[in-house]
């Protein structure tokens, strides 16, 4: 039998609980859905004024885009083809395409340096295929050592904006593991179909967990409004606020669960959105710039993408980290210099407003999503091992070969959800 919610004197009644749900993103959502389909009385409890988690369609400027997950990757299995339809929110298979160019330094780069650099792309696909990891996982610089100090790191940056990651840091291995397939777009926000799925479910926001108690026979969540006691608990918070100590766990996490969080790190893909008016320079709705000049600092711009005044750019791992760091004003110095070399300087006054959510420094996130490291690709599966038979760690870092995604954070909570139905009332 669940215990009861306790709020201190004056915020409200006493509520019960089997389970509470910490952070109210896919994987939360998912598991507070398969518990109550269940019969199970979930909780959900979610830091931010907002659902949805690292999937966010931002607004902010006017016009809006996804800040965080953007595409349903591998439709052909993932949940939320079949969500999407249920709702009523269509999903695309096309993209505004207005044409690729490639600069350096501001300058389109010369033919034989993007033929050079076209040829590098590809190289890790290529040598997963062949290379025998079976005996000894490498890092992804490793994987392309051969290659040379001019090439590696060349055939490795498409990692910095799919990734988010140097590639001395991910697993070959887990990187091989990870599905493919075909990707779909929400047209009107991949954030915002995740946030409507969340309806109907008790989700309390503003309510960032200090401490989480599985000492007793159950659990006891710490709250600003108090304590919150249940059968389970299942941990959807990313990576990234585990690893930070965000959250007190009495007594601490075991040593193999800590082990686990020690072989996974954190991402830094990373968009940042400018509001562009009054001049849209000739371009075409959907072009994008690659500012490839310096493999490490390769930063993407979407100029003008489904016919919006908005340019966004892209950027990964330790680039954006500074820049992240460095805040909105940096960053918009950075960005408009780049595009001045590029369009020219009247893009200054045409840049009007800027939206930078940065994952990294977000405390709710420390990052975009989850990366194995070079030999710990078993990281995963350990972490989504059951704690005390009460606790439960879930979202996209113990997703397997869905990790990364919405998808595989919905995977992730959907069994974590099952593992608690199987917990007697």
């Amino acid at each position: 039998m669940a215990a009861a919610l306790t709020l201190s004197p004056g915020q409200g009644h006493a509520a019960e609980a089997d389970v509470i749900v910490i952070g109210a993103g896919a994987a939360g959502i998912a598991a507070a859905h398969d518990l109550k389909a269940a019969g199970r009385k979930a909780i959900v409890l979610e830091a931010r004024s907002r659902v949805g988690g690292r999937a966010f369609t931002d607004a902010s400027l006017g016009p809006a885009y996804d800040a965080g997950a953007m595409f349903i990757h591998w439709a052909e299995r993932n949940p939320w083809v079949q969500i999407a339809r249920d709702l009523g929110v269509a999903t695309s298979d096309e993209t505004w395409g207005g044409g690729f160019r490639v600069f350096a330094g501001g300058q389109p780069m010369a033919d034989a340096d993007r033929q050079r650099r076209r040829g590098a792309f590809g190289q890790i696909d290529r040598r997963l295929e062949t290379v025998d990891l079976t005996k000894r996982d490498l890092s992804i610089r490793d994987l392309l050592g051969d290659l040379g100090p001019d090439l590696a790191p060349i055939a490795s940056s498409g990692l910095l904006l799919s990734i988010g990651e140097e590639s001395e840091r991910i697993s070959a291995r887990d990187y091989q593991r990870l599905w493919a397939g075909e990707d779909l777009l929400v047209p009107s926000g991949y954030g915002n179909l995740v946030a409507r799925h969340g309806a109907g479910l008790d989700i309390r926001l503003n309510q960032p967990v200090s401490e989480i108690r599985w000492d007793g026979p159950g659990v006891s969540v710490t709250t600003p409004s108090g304590m919150l006691r249940a059968q389970a608990c299942i941990v959807t918070v990313p990576v990234g606020v585990l690893k930070a100590g965000a959250i007190r766990f009495t007594p601490a996490l075991p040593a193999r669960t800590r082990d686990a969080l020690d072989g996974i790190g954190m991402g830094a893909l990373t968009k940042i959105a400018l509001k562009v008016e009054g001049n849209r320079f000739g371009i075409s709705p959907g072009t994008s710039f690659l500012e490839a000049g310096s493999p490490k600092r390769l930063m993407n711009f979407d100029l003008f993408p489904d016919d919006k005044d908005l340019i966004v750019a892209f950027c990964g791992g330790d680039h954006a980290r500074e820049l992240s760091l460095a805040g909105p004003g940096a960053a918009r110095d950075h960005l408009t210099t780049l595009l001045s070399a590029m369009i020219g300087s009247d893009i200054r006054k045409a840049v009007t407003g800027i939206s930078f959510p940065a994952w990294w420094t977000d405390p709710f996130s420390r990052g975009s999503y989850s990366v194995c490291l070079p030999g710990r690709e078993a990281a995963r599966e350990q972490l989504a091992e059951p704690i005390g038979g009460r606790l439960f760690i879930a979202g996209e870092a113990t997703a397997g070969g869905g990790a990364m995604t919405v998808g595989g954070a919905t995977l992730a909570g959907r069994a974590a959800a099952a593992a608690v139905a199987r917990i007697k009332a």
